[in-house]
């Protein structure tokens, strides 16, 4: 999906401190904030600055920011950390909006460091994320309803809530807290897009409900780009696929400077089979980028590779992708190394499905050192036992799939002992991939499918591919035939789905 890189960032890191409607203040702390000199103009959270030039550059990202425009939100809140570098909540949404982990982690830091003299519910905001990206999640949660219950008025509180909730999969929790979001603000457009991207992705999905949210979005903001982009997701669900060209025509023609709609309509051609509409969508999209000088435009050109995997060449998936890495290092972009760890990544997936054993064990040998110096320059415990699960993760899919179950084993060891201190409830869903994966190339059918179905199965579609193998030669055709089915109108693109499409859609019942 386009520029919901930054949505499902703000989904896991946002901290929204309120633009729209003025909530009435019901707490103190709020009739202090304005007495001491906070940005309280039209505000239903504490922002603090003594600054009248800060403010106005931290609402001016605000304004672009809820709108979708997240670059330009960017340098609004940078130019409010220059102007008052004392401003946390500025630093804050500087961290959020930036598309680098290096950015992210800067920001993250000194919104930490100036957090100390800003209001409790400020602090709160911080450290939400704080803990999110100390692998806290439950942290965050619990922090995000103090938020709630210091500003219940609020609906960017409740807002803040929805994400913590849904980025845990809780998702009727978070529909909850959007739907309190939108009471309270109904004008809330990146409330709904939220509330309809739940519906869409979590567990039970209401594809129903999704599209009505999206289509209040686009009421709410017929004139920009995002209320279109996720009307077309929605129809891309429901295996409307035309409609979805359409709809991201139409964010297209409304900013045709952005690469964003044109690297949706690529997903959409790469579905259609129109493989050299879809390469020459996701090239413009990038020159787009470049010309307006962000950081994104390469990390299109990934999805221009994966169209060789929906045309079943993956030895050209694998070489384009290597070589999108390599130039990195010379693009001079911000965020290189997340660059070529993305498109290692992919290559090391790439090959591991198709067994291909020297690409894959080269790919994980040049990521894992990019992992582990983006942990040492990040320089916390967490981001680095983080880093090196994430290796364990590939090395054990590896292993699964060259038949070596003993170093699978070992490596969904290693995994769990990475994660062991995070507090998400979902943090052994990759350690059972693994040994699920393992499970499958061993025939043991039947253990495959229970460790499968304890991955991440609702937003993984290799997992959910292999799930309804593995029932399907364990027997349980009618369980295998469902996934097939909902795998079948999933389009949404990544290597997992753009290598198992054509299988999937040859698999699915017509009955």
């Amino acid at each position: 999906m386009n520029n919901k890189i930054l949505l499902a960032l703000a989904a896991s890191f946002l901290v929204l401190a309120g633009c729209g409607q003025q909530a009435e203040e019901t707490s103190q702390e709020a009739a202090d904030a304005e007495d001491a000199g906070y940005a309280g103009n039209g505000m239903a959270l504490p922002a603090s600055t003594t600054s009248d030039e800060a403010r106005e550059l931290y609402m001016a990202g605000w304004s672009d920011f809820e709108v979708g425009r997240f670059n330009k939100a960017n340098e609004h809140f940078a130019s409010a950390c220059i102007t008052d570098p004392a401003f946390a909540m500025a630093h804050m949404m500087a961290a959020l909006t930036s598309t680098s982990t290096d950015g992210f982690t800067k920001n993250l830091t000194r919104a930490g460091e100036t957090a100390a003299d800003a209001t409790r519910g400020e602090q709160l905001f911080v450290e939400s994320f704080q803990k999110q990206f100390a692998g806290d999640p439950a942290g965050q949660v619990a922090a995000q309803q103090e938020l709630t219950a210091l500003h219940p008025d609020s609906a960017r509180a409740w807002f803040f809530l929805g994400n913590a909730q849904g980025n845990v999969n809780n998702a009727a929790d978070a529909r909850t807290a959007y739907g309190n979001a939108i009471e309270l603000e109904p004008d809330f457009v990146l409330a709904h897009i939220q509330l309809g991207n739940n519906y869409m992705f979590g567990a039970p999905k209401d594809f129903d409900q999704a599209e009505e949210q999206f289509m209040q979005a686009v009421g709410l903001a017929p004139s920009e780009p995002l209320a279109h982009d996720v009307l077309g997701d929605i129809h891309r669900a429901q295996g409307n696929l035309h409609a979805a060209y359409d709809d991201y025509s139409k964010a297209a023609e409304l900013a045709p400077e952005q690469g964003s709609p044109l690297q949706q309509r690529g997903h959409v051609n790469s579905f259609l089979g129109n493989y050299d509409d879809a390469r020459a969508d996701y090239t413009r999209s990038a020159e787009l980028e470049d010309a307006r000088g962000t950081n994104t435009g390469p990390f299109f050109l990934v999805f221009r590779a994966y169209v060789s995997l929906h045309e079943g060449n993956p030895e050209a998936a694998i070489t384009e992708l290597r070589e999108i890495a390599a130039s990195a290092d010379t693009s001079g972009i911000e965020g290189a190394d997340d660059l070529k760890i993305n498109a290692l990544t992919s290559v090391v997936q790439i090959a591991t499905h198709y067994g291909i054993a020297e690409a894959g064990k080269a790919g994980i040998t040049d990521v894992a050192v990019l992992m582990l110096q983006q942990a040492d320059d990040v320089g916390t415990d967490q981001f680095r036992k983080a880093q090196e699960a994430n290796i364990s993760y590939l090395e054990g899919m590896l292993a699964a799939r060259m038949g070596d179950a003993e170093g699978a084993a070992v490596k969904a060891a290693e995994f769990e002992t990475n994660v062991a201190a995070n507090t998400n409830p979902r943090k052994l869903e990759r350690m059972h991939e693994i040994l699920g994966m393992s499970a499958y190339y061993q025939k043991d059918y039947a253990a495959a499918a229970e460790h499968l179905a304890a991955g991440d199965h609702l937003n993984n579609m290799e997992t959910k591919y292999y799930l309804a193998l593995a029932n399907e030669n364990a027997g349980n055709g009618d369980e295998a035939q469902r996934l097939l089915s909902e795998l079948a109108v999933w389009n949404f693109n990544g290597p997992g789905y753009a290598m198992t499409r054509s299988d999937i859609l040859a698999r699915v019942s017509t009955d």
